[in-house]
């Protein structure tokens, strides 16, 4: 039941933090949205999509919390034994959701709070300042799918 348990926490621990990071990239990305909309809310659409972009990270979370679950047959109603060495395993695919999405999220917040300020002061730019906060995507999206590729060919349940 160790084995579990060490899966179960990583598993958690994933979609626990790629949640804070993305509150805490909405957030910032929401103090800087406030300010823009106050002076210029018919933009509203545009940053509406600049703050909401560092919330992705918490699905992806999520998704490989979800995954986790649905490889060690949870979801399927068994509870599996696994070794110790195997719920390590399991717990170390969830280091790069850990890692990746909680710093990807706070930072592409950052990334967002930028854009919207560039977009305050040029709003034809917008296309240009959706970009910027995307490109931190790259890494979250990165993190996700080095856990796919770990869980369902790097671990053996």
């Amino acid at each position: 039941m160790l084995g579990l348990a060490i899966a179960l926490i990583g598993a958690a621990l994933g979609a626990a933090l790629a949640a804070a990071g993305s509150g805490k990239g909405v957030g910032i990305a929401g103090e800087a949205a406030a300010g823009v909309l106050a002076e210029k809310p018919e933009m509203f659409g545009t940053v509406l999509i600049l703050q909401a972009l560092p919330g992705t990270q918490g699905f992806y979370g999520f998704i490989s919390s979800f995954l986790i679950l649905m490889r060690l047959g949870i979801l399927g109603g068994k509870l599996p034994s696994l070794t110790i060495e195997q719920g390590l395993m399991v717990f170390a695919v969830s280091i790069p959701i850990m890692f990746g999405e909680f710093i990807s999220a706070v930072w592409q917040g950052r990334a967002s709070a930028a854009a919207l300020q560039m977009v305050a002061q040029k709003p034809e730019a917008s296309g240009q300042a959706i970009i910027i906060p995307a490109l931190v995507e790259t890494y979250a999206i990165l993190s996700l799918i080095t856990s796919i590729i770990f869980l369902f060919f790097g671990v053996k349940i």
